[in-house]
């Protein structure tokens, strides 16, 4: 057995990976090692050859592949070694990874430091329980993507898309260009599940109808997909009797969420969060299994990948510090999702780290809302808020803490005490005096 030994092992190429690879071996990790069980480095962007990515963190409008060349020369100029088509099969306490490739056979690899930057999946038919046949031509929205961008082959002619997500909308558009007719877009929620930018090039732009309030209750059809069968929904997200109607089609395209890739995480014995299915993180990004950082969708489903990419330098930077023996110590306090708000990500943290620098926060609102202030409370104060002239559920909330903020608080109230994020109308009283407002 082939065995080696680094600082920092990084699974998982793609955005994630990239980005807290380069970052950890600039913060000084000597040997940093970067798997992935694909051919190629870049992982989930080589499939998105449409633009948008990258206006946020590099102030340029990039395709998919072209934002992952720009991070893999990051990492390459870095020094940060790679191993590709290689299969991580288990990661186990004390940094150590088992892993199989061609030309290595089976490896041992032996970490001081782990980054978990695996990704996600999408939910499939299974997932959602639709009813009906099982015929040829029901696909997830990322594997027709796959299929048109990178292999050439057309799923179908005549589309339905079940699911607002992003992918959906985008593989809508691009199906569309390529000469099919997509039907609908349905979504069961009364909001759309994917970013408002994509609801009008993808949707609004192209003359694609979006159904709010409707489901797939039927798959029609033998050897393929002739049909499908819908119906509204009532509040409790069941189909309403008597509203169904019927569409020709002979492709059905699944665009219902993503689920965080999280065996390794079990099998390194990290805590997961519920609601996420995610691993409970600190502001260092690292898990309840200390020395293992994860970042990226294996931690919560971004709709941003420059939020992947910033989530992705603080696990490095973390990682890198973990390595040195110079991560933070000393009391912590755990963050909560308050009202209006599905989940706070970090889970825990540090109040060294409150104090010396600006903490991030992402999370996501359970609802739509317009005019509301986001506020960070400890105890009964408010340390910090910002307003938001909306928050929608499918767009992604960014709290910045300025550093300072919090650590009086805690001294306060007593290490029990939560952070806890909520949301609030922008003309309620936002409650004791003396919390910043941004």
């Amino acid at each position: 057995m082939r065995i080696a030994e680094c600082d920092i092992a990084v699974i998982g190429a793609g955005p994630a990976g990239l980005a807290a690879a380069a970052r950890a071996k600039q913060c000084g990790a000597c040997r940093v090692i970067l798997m992935d069980r694909d051919r190629e480095l870049g992982g989930i962007l080589n499939q998105c050859i449409h633009n948008g990515f990258g206006l946020q963190l590099l102030s340029q409008e990039l395709t998919g592949p072209e934002y992952a060349e720009h991070f893999i020369n990051e990492a390459r100029d870095a020094g940060v070694e790679t191993m590709l088509d290689t299969m991580v099969l288990s990661v186990a306490p004390g940094g150590r990874i088992t892993a199989v490739n061609r030309s290595g056979g089976l490896m041992r690899i032996s970490a001081k430091a782990i980054i978990l930057a695996m990704g996600a999946r999408e939910r499939n038919r299974g997932a959602v329980t639709i009813p009906g046949m099982r015929p040829a031509g029901v696909f997830t929205a990322g594997a027709a993507q796959r299929f048109v961008n990178m292999e050439g082959y057309m799923p179908g002619k005549r589309i339905v898309v079940l699911g607002s997500g992003d992918i959906g909308l985008i593989m809508a558009r691009r199906l569309t260009w390529e000469g099919a007719r997509v039907e609908a877009v349905l979504e069961i929620l009364p909001f759309p599940s994917g970013l408002t930018r994509n609801i009008v090039q993808c949707l609004n732009d192209q003359g694609i109808p979006l159904y709010l309030g409707h489901t797939v209750v039927d798959v029609h059809g033998e050897e393929r997909v002739s049909g499908v069968t819908v119906a509204r929904v009532d509040d409790s997200l069941k189909p309403i009797p008597g509203t169904e109607w019927d569409i020709e089609c002979d492709t059905l395209l699944l665009s219902v969420g993503l689920i965080p890739e999280n065996e390794l995480t079990r099998d390194a014995g990290g805590e997961l969060d519920p609601v996420t299915g995610g691993p409970v993180v600190t502001d260092e990004m690292e898990t309840s299994v200390p020395g293992v950082f994860a970042c990226g969708n294996v931690v919560h489903i971004h709709d941003l990948v420059d939020n992947v990419t910033r989530e992705a330098w603080t696990a490095g930077e973390g990682a890198a510090r973990f390595v040195a023996g110079r991560q933070p110590a000393g009391l912590t306090i755990r963050t909560r999702a308050g009202d209006g708000i599905r989940y706070v990500v970090p889970h825990i943290l540090h109040l060294d780290n409150l104090a010396a620098r600006d903490v991030r926060l992402f999370m996501r609102a359970t609802r739509p809302d317009e005019r509301v202030q986001v506020e960070a409370v400890v105890g009964d104060q408010v340390v910090f808020s910002k307003f938001e002239r909306v928050v929608r559920p499918a767009e992604m909330i960014a709290l910045t803490i300025p550093r300072g903020k919090v650590s009086s608080g805690v001294a306060a109230f007593g290490s029990e005490t939560r952070l806890i994020v909520r949301v609030r109308p922008r003309d309620c009283d936002a409650g004791p005096k003396g919390g910043a407002k941004a």
